[in-house]
Parts: C-alpha cells; structure tokens; sequence
C-alpha cells in the first residue's frame, strides 16, 4: 500500500512538474514579433486584431511633425506606422496591412492632459515603452504621462487610458486618417455614447472606390464636459471667426447633438487622480450605425478589457498553432509565426453580427446565407501563395472567400480584381481571382458553385475591352494573341502576362469540367508569351501595334520602380521567366536548358532579382524543372530567406502586400511552394525546421496532419540528398497537392 501511495504521488508530482513546464514553454502566439515590417516600406502594423478580423486598432504615428524621421503628412503614406517615427496622434481603427496605396486608417482616438487643445499638429506626442502582441498593443506617452493599451474583438475595439492626476481628455479626430476624405457625421446618443459615420474611399487615387464606414462609441465613464470641434477654412473678404483658445479650430459645447462636415471630432473632459483609467469601446459596421451598436454589444457585452485581450491571444494562437514548428533558432521561429500571423490579417470578415454586408458596386444591403462574407481582396498579390495557404491549413475560410468572389460576380456582373468594403479598385493587371479558384478547385475544395465561377470567368475571358473592367485591352490580346505598347509606360506586357497565367489556369479548369474546345481555346493562347521573345536579348521585350519590338530597348529601366515601357513596377529581368506554366517551353526559346539556367542564375548574381514585387518571387523554383539543377533551388531559398527576412523592422522586402511576402517565408521555411498558380501542385526545398507539423481539417483532407521531418548533419547543410514521402523513396522534386497529403510524411536527408 505504502509503495503503492509513494509511486502515485510521484507520479503526480511529476505530472504537474510536466505541466509547469508545459505552460512556461513558449506558444506560437509569444513567438509573434508584430514589429517585423513595420519599417522598410513593409507597411505592416502592430495594432491589436484578430485573425480576418473586420477591426483593427493601430497606433497612428504617420503625420504632424518634425520630430518624424519620415515624411509627416499621412497622405502620403500607405500605413499609419512607420516604426522610426516617433509622433503619436492617436488610434486609427480599421486598418490595411501591408498595402502600398493609403486608404482608411482614420476614426483617430486620442488621450490628452492639460489644457484642451484640438491641433493635432501640436495634441501629439512622443512614447515609449512600446508593446505589441497578437491582438494587443500598447504604449507610454512621454508628453501626457498616459499609458494607452488597445485590443480588438473581430468588429469592435477597447482603448483604455491609464491617465495622471489633473486635467485629461479623450479625443475623437474624424477628419485625418489615411483616407482622402475628411468628411463625416456625429451625433451625441447619450453622456457616454456618440455614433457617427465617417466617409472613406479613393484607394490607389480611384475616384469612384468611395464607402462610409459607420461606427459607434462608448466610454466607460461620464465625462465632466464633452462637445465637438469643426476646423475652419480661411476666409477671405471678411474677417474670420477664429476660437480664442484653439486658433483655426472652433469648439462646440453639448448643446448642440450632432456635428457634419469635414475635419471634425468629439471631445471629452476629464478631472482625473493618479491611475484612473477610462476605457473607450469602438463599434463599427459597413452598413449602419445601428448594425455597428450590435456588433459593440454582441462581442463586448459583459466582457471587461483583460478578457477581450485574452480571447484575441486564444484566437491567435489556436490558428498560429495549426502549423507546429520544431527545431531551428528561436530567431528563425519568430520570423516563422510572424510571417503565417500575417498571411492572417487579410482578407478581412464583412459582414454585422445580423448577417447583413454592403453589396459589391450597389447601394443594396444583402445578408449572409452560409459561412463569412469576406473583403480586402488583393488578388494581384495573393492569388500567387496566400490563397494556396489557406486552402492547405484553413480551407474552410478558403472555401468562404470563394463564395464571397462568387456572390461579388452575382451582384456586380464581374469577378473581383482588387476590391475594398464593396468597392472594386481596378489596381494593377489581370484577372486574378481566376488562377484562386482553380487552384482550390483542382486541390479537391469544394462546397461552392464552380459552374457559376466558370461562367463570370468565361466572361472576362472573351468578352471586347471596351466592355470589359478586369481586361481592358481584350481586344487586341484576343485577336493578336499579346497586348502592344501604344503609350510608352502603358504595362502592355505585365498585362499580356497576367492574362496568359490566368488562361492557363482556366484552360486547366475547363479539362477538369470536361470542356474540351475551351480547354484547348485557353492552352492555345496562354502561349501567346511567345510573342514577345525576342532572340536578340533572349528576353520578353515590349511590342508596337504593328508587330515590331520596341525599341530602344533596355531590359533594366524599372529599376527601384522607376518607370519602364511595357512592365509595371519592374522590369524585362523580372518578368521574363514569368511563364510558369510553360517553364520547358520557355528554355526551349533560349536555347536549351543550358542557356535557360545560365540566363537564371544571372538574375541572382547580378542582383536583378527583386523580392520587393511579385513577378519574380517564384524565379528560385524554376531551376527544379529540370533534373540536376534543383541545388540551385535550395541554396537560393535558403540565401534568400536569410538576406531579406528578419526579426526587424525591416525584416520584410518591401510591401507585404496583404500577407503575399510573407507566405512566401511561410512555405520556403516548412519546404514546398506552390509557384505555378493555377497548377495544384508544389516545388520542393529544404525547409529550415527539423519538423514540422501541419494540423489538417480531416473532414476536407481526410487526414488529421501533414508532417516534414529533416535529418541534416549540421546547420549548415542545405541541399537535399534524398527524399521521402509515405516512407517511400521519393526522386521528383515536384509533386500535386493529393501525393503530399496521401503521403502523409514528407522527409528530407540533407547533406
């Protein structure tokens, strides 16, 4: 008995000793640094959300000062931090991440002390003690002496304020934000509540992308005087009505109920002790005033701040936790979870608590049937990992946002190109949502209508320019077979080939819906790459409207963005090799796969590569098309991730484009990357942990996990000596999305 009692106490006794230990050891979600991209043109953020959350809060550092290391008017920024600068204005809810046109970004709530000043210009102030977690963001103002700390459910915010003794306010900037538009709406409801509605829009300087955004504010204490301001605009002729104490800038008292206009705001007035703290909740809504108090109530109801922040942390961590990393550097993980946190920003949940969304381009309010309407699609960009992403690890989110693209087809007559709250952007080229949802198709995702995809994609396939949003110079790509240059930076080719990518995509869609003459209608002219090889450079090289190559011709003009006739945002070296889906045909065109690798490799040792934008970003994996080369894959992979990604702020190359960049970390770190959009399989390189665990939904894949086992005899070691799948010996470095998960395990032997 007594031996029996002394094994079961040490046995218990060990049990909790285990689970000690479990609970010090670090979770995903503490192995996120929200910093990394906040620098660098990254235009990431470190404000408080929740995976495709609808709110975000982001401190707001971009405008109002000399003290900023960057420029200080927000409008020319796409992000409201930029981590060098140093003059906080506020927090600014609903937010982009990663994007490089300014949009949104306003709704400014600021804490202040002393005497009431509505200046933004001169209300900001320098902080410290910087904080930032998955869902939670904090920091110290030096000038007010007030700790500011935000959280966010998926459609609401709480700020609170930890103030000093004396004079403290509370204020609610509307007119300044990112956003071109300064005009909005408030209305006092009650001493502790105001709704309003703020007018936003113009993305990448489109006239016609404009949307209110409408929202609600609590505060959790009575101030003891609150009201509006209004700014004033000079006059001229008489003498103008200035406010004694606030110069341009005229104060309201309570009496009045509501305020319009533009650059107004609401103050609050405080008499504070040392600690107090007011907590100040932000509803909002795409719909109404009314839908964005619902939201406030639904998700903020009986909950206090440390429980909103603790239920986004377990948001986090349970969708960080769906891929389990083991072995690498503590460096290499943050980078790691960083990178998958991003991916899970955007898109972004639309609809209210009630179901109800703004239609796509119509005045209508339309209701949710199943699942989650989505928005913020930035197809140019994520169409080539991050959608490949989530149909691996969360495909019933995937599957949401192709039901989202289908409904947006339904109710504007196009696919979306680059859409924001309900408006379409037209920005950059293509045809993107194409290769998205052929590709989760061909994976095996289905629960969605494809033959209604099929027919908007038959759509912007076939039907002339003039008419057609999403292929404005279809007409000369359907008779032609390529796109001329008929203005000098007009991106003719960028065009062509987005085009082409999207053909191929729907030519593979069309063979798996048994439709042959499409089938082969689509094969035939996504080829039409050919037409811009020009032996002469070996490269793909602008062309006029009378069939000859342009000229003068230099492939590097587009260098750091300059522009560059025939390519956006690039150059000839960028977007030469990108024909994925012909990859053979292409070296063929060259000269062989000699003069294919050699041409290749010189983008890398020439530093022509750009991982700033996206035609080039799959480059690495080409060499893997062809026996003996795919070393090259892996030591550039590796190199690459090494030279451009990191645990700083400037640990991204470039705008993150919405999560793009950072997928690619994401799949290059764990082995695989799907680099032929449209083509439901992946490229294989030596991935940086020694295992690596992806959590399935077995109800889609019919299987519970995904490992990646690497055995490597040191650090160093990066090429691949030998493979297994299934415990089977595995010699392709290419294999489809069903041979991955049939296998189960993947294992690499590295030397």
């Amino acid at each position: 008995m007594k031996h029996n009692f002394l094994l079961g106490l040490l046995m218990s006794l060990s049990f909790l000793s285990l689970e000690a230990a479990g609970r010090e050891r670090e979770e995903p979600v503490d192995l996120v640094n929200p910093f990394i991209g906040t620098s660098n043109f990254g235009t990431t953020n470190p404000g408080a959300v929740c995976p495709n959350g609808l709110m975000s809060v982001v401190p707001f550092n971009v405008m109002g000062s000399d003290l900023n290391k960057y420029d200080k008017d927000a409008r020319w920024w796409s992000t409201p931090y930029e981590y060098h600068n140093v003059f906080f204005t506020g927090y600014s809810h609903v937010n982009l991440s990663g994007v490089g046109c300014p949009e949104v970004g306003s709704l400014l709530l600021m804490p202040t002390t002393g005497k009431l000043n509505v200046d933004y210009k001169e209300y900001g102030s320098t902080y410290d003690k910087e904080v930032a977690q998955p869902g939670y963001y904090s920091n110290h103002l030096v000038k007010y002496d007030v700790t500011t700390e935000v959280t966010a459910t998926l459609r609401s915010s709480v700020a609170r304020f930890t103030f000093p003794k004396g004079e403290s306010h509370v204020l609610l900037n509307l007119g300044e934000g990112l956003t071109n538009e300064t005009g909005a709406m408030v209305k006092k409801v009650s001493d502790t509540e105001w709704e309003g509605v703020k007018l936003q829009g113009t993305f990448c300087y489109n006239p016609q992308a404009v949307f209110p955004i409408y929202f609600v504010m609590r505060v959790s204490k009575k101030p003891s005087a609150a009201g509006y301001w209004k700014k004033q605009r000079p006059m001229t002729g008489v003498e103008a009505e200035w406010d004694a104490d606030n110069g341009k800038y005229k104060l309201y008292k309570t009496y009045q109920k509501e305020l319009a206009g533009d650059d107004i705001g609401v103050w609050m007035d405080y008499d504070t002790e040392a600690g107090d703290q007011v907590e100040v909740q932000m509803g909002v809504s795409f719909v109404s005033m009314a839908n964005a108090r619902e939201n406030l109530d639904a998700e903020q109801r009986g909950k206090d701040f440390d429980a909103i922040r603790a239920e986004a942390r377990t948001k986090w961590n349970d969708d960080l936790s769906r891929i389990l990393v083991e072995g690498g550097t503590k460096t290499e993980q943050t980078i790691f979870y960083t990178a998958l946190y991003h991916t899970l920003i955007h898109p972004n949940i639309l609809q209210d608590v009630n179901g109800q969304y703004p239609a796509m381009e119509r005045n209508d309010i339309c209701t949710v049937k199943e699942g989650n309407r989505y928005t913020v699609f930035s197809l140019w960009d994520t169409y080539r990992n991050v959608h490949q992403l989530l149909t691996l690890v969360y495909p019933n989110r995937q599957r949401d946002m192709i039901r989202t693209m289908i409904s947006m087809y339904d109710e504007h007559g196009w696919m979306p190109k680059w859409e924001l709250f309900g408006r379409e952007t037209y920005t950059m080229e293509g045809d993107p949502a194409i290769p998205v949802i052929t590709d989760s198709w061909l994976k095996g995702l289905r629960g969605y209508d494809i033959n209604r995809a099929y027919e908007a994609f038959r759509k912007s396939a076939l039907t002339k320019g003039s008419d057609n949003p999403l292929r404005p110079d279809n007409d000369e790509y359907m008779e032609k077979g390529y796109v001329a240059l008929h203005e000098q930076f007009d991106n003719s080719v960028s065009h062509a080939l987005e085009y082409y990518i999207a053909d191929n995509a729907l030519s593979r869609l069309a063979a798996a819906l048994g439709k042959k003459d499409d089938t082969r209608l689509f094969h035939d002219r996504a080829l039409g790459y050919r037409h811009y090889f020009s032996k002469e450079y070996g490269m793909l090289r602008p062309l006029m409207p009378d069939g000859t190559f342009y000229k003068p011709f230099n492939p590097r003009q587009g260098e750091n963005f300059e522009p560059s006739p025939g390519f956006h945002e690039g150059n000839a070296w960028n977007y030469t090799f990108y024909v994925p889906y012909d990859v053979t045909g292409l070296a063929r065109l060259m000269g062989g796969r000699k003069a294919f690798v050699s041409k290749l490799q010189s983008v890398f040792d020439k530093g022509y590569y750009d991982p700033a934008n996206e035609p080039d970003i799959a480059y690495p994996y080409l060499f893997s098309y062809f026996k003996g080369e795919e070393w090259r894959t892996q030591m550039l992979t590796r190199r690459l991730l090494k030279e451009y990604f990191k645990n700083a702020p400037e640990g991204i190359p470039g705008n993150d484009d919405t999560g793009t960049m950072s997928a690619w970390a994401v799949f290059n770190m764990i082995g695989f990357y799907p680099d032929c959009p449209g083509d439901p399989s992946y490229t294989l390189t030596s991935p940086v942990f020694d295992k690596v665990t992806i959590r399935l939904d077995k109800e889609q894949w019919g299987k519970d996990q995904l490992v990646i086992e690497t055995a490597r005899p040191s650090a160093e070691a990066v090429i691949i000596q030998k493979m297994e799948l299934g415990g089977k010996p595995l010699s392709r470095y290419r294999i489809t999305n069903d041979e991955l998960l049939k296998g189960g395990t993947l294992k690499f032997y590295l030397k």
